[in-house]
């Protein structure tokens, strides 16, 4: 696909966080960029802001009269309805539609790539990374699944770099129209069971993954995950990476100080001591080890991944602070998987071990909450108080005997509450607030304002 032929790119579901990221690509490549979504948002207003024309409603066979076929490319996600009558019209009309994975692979050949895959923590490696190499002389173009708070963007562009780093998103098999030079793989825990049917499978995706980087690079994997489940089939040079196991490259020592974490870094032979890091958290200590060590590998030198790591801000939704001070703490975090959200709570728990800990949890799709029901009610009752909103449906319809009440009545603590978007801050006033966690993947982030402006009123 030759981009340079292309005028005008239609974006169906423009307010994804990948979706937008392509958008913001194309835009700042002199494209005309237009889109639709269903709901207007923060992010869809700031594309809007940039120069994006983005529609709200569904114009059916009235697109037809916007866009023109011969030098028009319709980027859409399969997160969009089958039903939704504006796509069905483009194809019927034989415009060319490509889903955003292809778009992100095509891009992707045209750079020496940098991926980061897993279930768990690829935002957060993925932003670390790309903030390392796009401070450094050479840049980087970069597509994160998240909104860096360096930058305020998930799209990083770069014009002279001929590096780019992406997100691999194991959701639908997309990341398998990817074929990049270096990876780090996270994690392959359980998940997204609603496309793969079975653990197996998901595990078979992530090798097929691995197999496609190119065999003169590097895989930097978790320590934890078996060489087994990867099958890798070349002579692709592999590292290993751990906090407290025995790995290539291991980190130890991990301490909190003044809101940053310290650790040591032992690979290769060699100590790196005291590294400081932004966020709190051994997850988060564990996808910063897996930087260094991929950056050192490849020769960047360490004077600069330190400096780039103490000036890392995160990303907005992954232990994001909106209140912080001594007598009340608000964090917001997009952990919506149950050991997502243990490291929320553990990472908390250490950081606060004296204060009273208060979640409010929104569960993300009625088939994870079913493949998870146990794990979630167990996790769950590691706060101290708990409020539990309903499931966010995302693209599914409901399932017979899945529901947040269901959940409710499994999770084994005294001090919890059924709660809504609607009633939560009035719920929140009723009881004593120390540290308060929103976490949760759906639409739970709308209450973020209306909460810390509760909690400090």
């Amino acid at each position: 696909m030759d981009f340079k032929l292309i005028h005008t790119v239609y974006f169906v579901g423009v307010g994804g966080i990948g979706m937008s990221a392509l958008a913001r690509y194309f835009n700042q490549m002199g494209k005309s960029v237009i889109g639709y979504d269903k709901t207007k948002t923060r992010l869809t207003e700031q594309l809007e802001v940039e120069g994006i024309d983005i529609h709200y409603t569904d114009l059916g066979a009235d697109i037809l009269k916007q866009l023109n076929k011969a030098d028009t490319l319709i980027v859409y996600t399969p997160a969009v309805a089958a039903t939704f009558q504006e796509l069905i019209a483009l194809n019927e009309a034989g415009f060319n539609i490509v889903k955003r994975a292809r778009v992100l692979g095509i891009i992707s050949k045209s750079f020496e790539t940098y991926a980061v895959a897993g279930t768990h923590g690829k935002t957060t490696t993925s932003s670390i990374l790309a903030h390392v190499l796009y401070q450094s002389d050479e840049q980087c173009n970069a597509f994160i699944g998240g909104i860096s708070s360096n930058y305020n963007s998930n799209c990083l562009i770069a014009p002279n770099a001929n590096r780019v780093v992406v997100e691999a998103d194991e959701f639908d098999r997309s990341f398998l129209e990817l074929i990049p030079n270096y990876a780090i793989l996270t994690t392959i825990d359980a998940d997204h069971l609603d496309i793969y049917g079975d653990d197996t499978k998901l595990k078979e995706s992530f090798s097929a993954f691995v197999n496609q980087i190119n065999p003169s690079g590097i895989l930097f994997y978790h320590k934890a995950i078996s060489p087994e489940d990867l099958k890798i089939q070349s002579e692709l040079k592999t590292q290993t990476y751990a906090f407290d196991l025995d790995a290539d490259w291991k980190g130890q020592n991990l301490t909190y100080n003044n809101g940053k974490i310290f650790f040591d870094i032992i690979g290769v032979g060699h100590t790196y001591s005291a590294v400081e890091f932004g966020l709190p958290g051994q997850h988060n200590a564990e996808n910063a080890l897996a930087v260094f060590g991929l950056l050192i590998s490849l020769g960047i030198q360490e004077e600069a991944i330190r400096s780039s790591f103490a000036s890392y801000a995160g990303v907005k939704r992954r232990f994001d602070y909106h209140i912080r001070r001594e007598d009340l703490v608000l964090i917001d975090d997009y952990a919506h998987h149950p050991s997502e959200l243990k490291a929320l709570f553990t990472s908390v728990r250490l950081i606060y071990p004296d204060k009273k800990i208060t979640a409010i949890f929104q569960p993300h799709l009625f088939s994870r909450t079913r493949d998870f029901m146990n794990d979630f009610a167990d996790v769950l009752a590691l706060p101290d108080e708990l409020f539990l909103l309903d499931i966010y449906p995302a693209r599914e319809l409901p399932i017979e005997g899945v529901s947040s009440e269901v959940l409710f009545d499994k999770i084994q603590m005294t001090n919890k509450h059924k709660s809504s978007l609607k009633d939560i801050v009035n719920d929140l006033r009723k009881g004593k607030n120390e540290v308060v966690l929103i976490a949760g993947a759906g639409d739970i982030d709308t209450i973020i304002l209306p909460v810390k402006n509760a909690l400090e009123g």
